[in-house]
């Protein structure tokens, strides 16, 4: 049985944008499971998406008050469809980073994290898998807001896919 994705991370609403984008949230309604890589700012965000996510899985951000971070984690580590995955908000330098979080999640296959709006997808020498959604409302010097999309299937992680969004729209 597979697993649809989504990936998400620092919507900082109300501040960068009143509203997710349309395009998310139609993604959202179609997942299997949403992961939220931290930096919401409001817990309205987190009650929007727990209440439409079918799973809902998210760890707090730098940016994320005390409320926020008595409802979440700061990291989280779980499995879907046979892959161990762990969820960070902050990860450091980009330089070096896929080796660093190798030696930080030696138990895990794949690690989403936020912080940098920079979407990543790569791996380390050991196989971990680093992902990074970028900002759906935020883009700062990206060419575009976006988010990610992903299949969990048989302990593989399938049809990632990076999904921009225009920014006139979010």
């Amino acid at each position: 049985m597979s697993t649809r994705l989504v990936i998400i991370a620092d919507t900082h609403l109300p501040k960068r944008a009143k509203a997710l984008p349309p395009e998310l949230w139609s993604a959202i309604d179609t997942a299997d499971v949403v992961l939220h890589a931290g930096d919401w700012v409001d817990e309205a965000t987190l009650d929007a998406l727990e209440a439409r996510s079918q799973r809902l899985i998210g760890v707090y951000g730098n940016n994320d008050g005390p409320e926020l971070r008595s409802r979440l984690p700061e990291i989280a580590r779980f499995e879907i469809e046979g892959l161990r995955f762990a969820m960070v908000h902050e990860t450091g330098a980009s330089i070096g980073r896929d080796e660093r979080m190798a030696q930080t999640f030696v138990d895990e296959d794949v690690l989403v994290f936020g912080h940098s709006h920079i979407p990543w997808n790569s791996s380390a020498t050991n196989g971990l898998r680093l992902l990074n959604p970028g900002s759906p409302t935020d883009r700062r010097r990206q060419p575009h807001c976006t988010f990610l999309t992903a299949v969990a299937d048989a302990a593989e992680l399938r049809e990632v896919e990076l999904h921009a969004i225009d920014r006139g729209r979010s």
